[in-house]
């Protein structure tokens, strides 16, 4: 669970959770997170967008995306002995931000396929940003999903110490100790707002079963 105090707030906190038979239990402390460098705006996941919504995610907006959100595989630059799914990527896996790609909110080999884009995010580079990360399942970003162009691409939980365009980010070592705790058989979710908005997902049912 990820909050902010407000929809412009590109800093907040995150709280670990597990589901007992009655209530939700909190696992370890809370740990200061970076954001979107212009805050949140309702992306697509699991939950319904408000209709009176003022912040919607866009493409490019610097913006995180709020609500509940499937946790995919995590992945980094080299093998990391956890029992969750794990992908080590290269710099020839690509995210593809171009919304004029048939690619558009994927992650792909670049070698195995054919190239359409302009725009994309090496998943491995100099930097260690992506040394160890989580895919969220925003607008479809899996393969076989249906991604909406412009609705925003390419979010993943990772490592960084500012804020981002769009990203969750985080120190290392704490990366690192929520990617092991993970359970892929507990169906992991990210449920990320401001507190107020957090507090009205808690009670959706997708949150309940």
């Amino acid at each position: 669970m990820v909050t902010t105090e407000n929809w412009s707030a590109s800093e907040g906190k995150l709280q670990r959770y597990e589901r007992t038979d009655t209530k939700w239990e909190k696992v370890g402390k809370s740990i200061e997170i970076k954001l979107g460098r212009n805050g949140l705006g309702w992306g697509r996941g699991l939950h319904r967008i408000p209709e009176d919504a003022r912040f919607i995610k866009k493409e490019g907006d610097g913006k995180s995306p709020a609500g509940i959100f499937e946790l995919k595989q995590a992945f980094g630059y080299a093998p990391f002995q956890i029992d969750y799914p794990y992908e080590i990527y290269t710099k020839d896996h690509h995210c593809v931000d171009d919304v004029n790609s048939k690619y558009y909110n994927k992650i792909v080999d670049s070698k195995r396929v054919k190239r359409d884009y302009q725009s994309y995010e090496r998943m491995k580079f100099s930097e260690d940003y992506y040394k160890y990360g989580i895919v969220v399942d925003h607008n479809g970003i899996m393969e076989g999903e249906k991604s909406i162009r412009g609705a925003g691409s390419c979010i993943f939980i990772h490592i960084k110490s500012i804020p981002t365009a769009g990203c969750t980010v985080m120190e290392e070592a704490e990366i690192k100790e929520i990617i092991r705790w993970l359970d892929e058989t507990k169906k992991p979710l990210l449920v990320q707002g401001t507190e107020k908005t957090v507090e009205a997902l808690m009670k959706d049912e997708r949150i309940r079963e």
